[in-house]
């Protein structure tokens, strides 16, 4: 892709669209960024946008602005639905993401890992088995790094695991990952994608530009993931923790198994007590690892150590302390009803469970015999919790808290040793929170912060 000399709007100065900005402007294009926050809420990011001669647009879209541009490109946040985007496509302005982008300037093989859940706990292993073989890694995308950022690291040798998301796929266009990764596709999203099948169709954007030397590594156990096997060209690999595979990793009595090929002989990986990961979900999360892994020939004892010494990432399913018997579990990456099901279901019972924030047009009702079955208390907060209330009436009991603050606290009270106190919220978080990273740190600060 020429940029030099280019005129190039990017739409969202978030990470990534800063990161995208700034990348433009070191290959000549002529960029020009528009935000729809106001200049006092970009104060960090323009006097740098300045300095590198990038024109900013802030506080609104200007249709002028868009209509005299080579190349639009759109920051994962905002919708391609946005009147002044979608009148400037159909004017016939290219409009990619910036993971297309990047992607084209990216050397190395890529492992491109989605689903509506998972991803940041399955790319977070990835990359640690990869780099524990020795292998040169980088990780990044929907997590940490914007893809952007790696381009400068990258090697005709270097894998690059990704997470990516659907906001991120549905602008691909020429993405080609040489192994993707769909663990699951549950209704997430649907106030951004307004239906299931537009989401689920940008999640199979991850396989449209494989090749037969490429591979689409699937959940077994999954209906809407396995649809994607009809469309591919790619190599199919499965993971399950129910049954063996035509080929790839599943669990067999008490250890997880690789099968390379169809009517070979499965071989011994690792133990499943030495995955240290609560959850059945964790358990296809590391089996889905392990396809990459194996796939990229690393042998079976380094992916046994590496998945031994592996802890849970940050906001998802992170104990953050035990009080008077208590155990506290951060969640916060739980953004919807799918996640909070796999969080309940990692745990007996005794439960309190700390749900809302902002809704995304989910159903909450799909969560009442799990929650009569495991859940001692449920505590509401944020803009969706007069939603859950009404749609989990007479299921459970329910407080009304309002703050993560007073949830954690009220929960703290009622709780009694061996109960557990669980933020799995099922919803965004941006009604109260910058993200859910916020989240799960003011959640981690006050438990810690309990007498």
């Amino acid at each position: 892709m020429e940029l030099k000399n280019k005129r190039v709007l990017v739409v969202g100065l978030g990470r990534s669209g800063l990161s995208a900005a700034m990348f433009l402007r070191d290959r000549g294009a002529r960029v020009t960024v528009s935000d729809t926050r106001s200049a006092t809420a970009l104060a960090k990011e323009i006097p740098a946008l300045m300095e590198a001669g990038i024109m900013v647009e802030s506080g609104g879209h200007g249709l002028l602005t868009f209509r005299r541009q080579d190349l639009i490109v759109v920051s994962p946040g905002v919708p391609l639905e946005t009147p002044e985007i979608a009148q400037a496509a159909a004017f016939g302005t290219a409009v990619i993401g910036e993971l297309e982008l990047a992607s084209r300037f990216l050397d190395g093989s890529v492992i491109a890992i989605t689903g509506s859940n998972g991803k940041t706990t399955t790319t977070t292993l990835t990359g640690k088995i990869f780099a524990d073989a020795a292998l040169p890694t980088l990780v990044g995308g929907n997590i940490g790094l914007p893809v952007i950022d790696l381009i400068a690291e990258s090697r005709p040798e270097t894998w690059s695991v990704l997470e990516v998301s659907s906001f991120q796929l549905e602008t691909a266009t020429t993405f080609k990952p040489r192994i993707a990764m769909v663990l699951n596709v549950t209704p997430d999203h649907l106030d951004r994608h307004k239906t299931f099948e537009r989401y689920w169709e940008a999640k199979a954007r991850i396989t449209a530009c494989q090749e037969s030397e490429d591979f689409l590594i699937l959940n077994a156990e999954d209906v809407n993931a396995q649809k994607m096997a009809a469309k591919t060209r790619a190599q199919i690999y499965w993971f399950s923790g129910r049954r063996q595979v035509k080929q790839g990793a599943f669990v067999h009595g008490e250890s997880v198994f690789f099968l390379g090929k169809e009517g070979g002989k499965p071989e011994p990986v690792l133990p499943v007590s030495e995955i240290a990961l609560k959850g059945a979900h964790n358990v296809e999360n590391v089996l889905a690892a392990v396809c990459a892994a194996r796939l990229a020939g690393i042998d079976a004892e380094t992916i046994r150590a590496a998945v031994k010494g592996f802890r849970a990432v940050e906001h998802r399913l992170e104990l953050v302390r035990v009080r008077n018997g208590v155990e506290f579990y951060n969640d916060s990456k739980a953004t919807n009803v799918d996640a909070t099901v796999k969080a309940v279901e990692s745990f007996a019972g005794g439960i309190h469970l700390i749900l809302g924030g902002k809704d995304k047009d989910s159903d909450y009702a799909t969560l009442s015999a799990l929650l009569k079955e495991r859940v001692r208390v449920v505590y509401t907060i944020g803009s969706a919790a007069e939603k859950i209330e009404r749609q989990l009436d007479g299921v459970v009991k329910i407080v009304q808290a309002g703050t993560l603050d007073k949830a954690v606290k009220l929960a703290a009270e009622a709780a009694v040793s061996d109960e557990i106190v669980l933020l799995a919220p099922a919803c965004s978080s941006f009604d109260q929170f910058t993200n859910y990273e916020e989240r799960g740190r003011v959640f981690r600060d006050v438990v810690l912060g309990l007498d």
